[in-house]
């Protein structure tokens, strides 16, 4: 199922969403007693705060209007109060490039990427592609998840496994967040490729089934994958907050390396400790698909299995 709107119909949606999240207070405006039916800007005020007519604004908002200039883009972006990462997006739904799926994206890693992986023993990490696909990963990657090996290479997709697989989705303890982050870097990635089929399938199968997707996908928020934090309940190790950077990886296009860490002497800095030790007595080996053998590596026979979710965390 295709849900990747038109250019058009792309950026009124996205005009339209932005304008509700402005408090009119935060842009200086004063309330004229009317009572508002909608929460956000008025198109009045935004046309108003950009400097464009209403009328140019309703047809932005339709679809109706294209070839839109960059000084016009860049007056709207300004009246909502966009981020950097937000009005990038802007400018790309604006006049997305198409035709870029012929460029087809790497679904292996390479082999000193992997031992850079490797080399981060007390860290979890991974090496994640387009569309949020799971390309590679160390032992305390997969321990924090679960054994990505044990997947086929279509299912090792770090959304999908968020939102429907059972191992996964109840250790997030601050999953409105989790979420929210997810689907509004899955919406900027959509920006790049806009006739990504694989990504419109996946957009169409998370949208069918799971309703926090669809109410988030719908809510037109865009935020790219650099960093954040993430509280999990995890089945072995108990409570563990960590926070995650994200960097992009030069020479191989769309792939970006995900680093956890905890702050250091905190219980979550135990936690991982603790997790990192039962990953190494398990006699973990990392997986990927390495780019220069021309066959999957794939995890020992050790690699620990996803945690029960039922399990008392043992450390304690």
């Amino acid at each position: 199922m295709d849900r990747t709107p038109p250019a058009g119909a792309a950026l009124g949606e996205y005009l339209r969403a932005c304008r509700s999240r402005v408090d009119p207070a935060d842009r200086g405006l004063p309330e004229d007693g009317r009572r508002r039916r909608v929460p956000g800007l008025r198109r009045e005020e935004l046309a108003q705060l950009a400097g464009v007519s209403v009328d140019y604004l309703v047809r932005l908002e339709q679809g109706r209007t294209r070839n839109v200039s960059r000084a016009v883009l860049d007056a709207l972006a300004r009246a909502l109060n966009l981020r950097e990462d937000e009005h990038a997006y802007l400018l790309r739904v604006a006049e997305p490039v198409r035709g870029q799926t012929s460029r087809t994206p790497a679904t292996s890693v390479r082999r000193q990427t992997q031992q850079l992986l490797d080399g981060l023993p007390g860290l979890p990490a991974m090496v994640l592609g387009r569309r949020m696909e799971v390309l590679a990963w160390n032992a305390l990657g997969a321990a924090l998840y679960l054994d990505f090996a044990t997947l086929p290479p279509a299912d090792r997709n770090l959304l999908r496994l968020t939102f429907l697989d059972p191992r996964v989705r109840p250790m997030f303890q601050n999953w409105d967040q989790v979420v929210r982050d997810c689907v509004a870097h899955l919406r900027e990635d959509a920006s790049r490729y806009p006739d990504d089929p694989k990504l419109a399938a996946l957009v169409g199968e998370l949208s069918v089934k799971d309703p926090d997707f669809r109410h988030w996908w719908a809510a037109h928020r865009v935020r790219a994958q650099e960093f954040g934090q993430k509280t999990l309940l995890h089945p072995i190790a108990g409570p563990i907050t960590l926070d995650y950077q994200t960097m992009d990886l030069r020479d191989a296009a769309d792939q970006k390396l995900v680093v956890y860490t905890a702050e250091p002497g905190s219980r979550s800095a135990e936690a991982l400790r603790f997790l990192a030790n039962w990953a190494s007595t398990s006699t973990t080996s990392p997986g990927s698909t390495i780019t220069d053998q021309p066959t999957t590596h794939s995890p020992g026979a050790g690699t620990p299995a996803a945690p029960d979710p039922s399990a008392t965390p043992h450390w304690r």
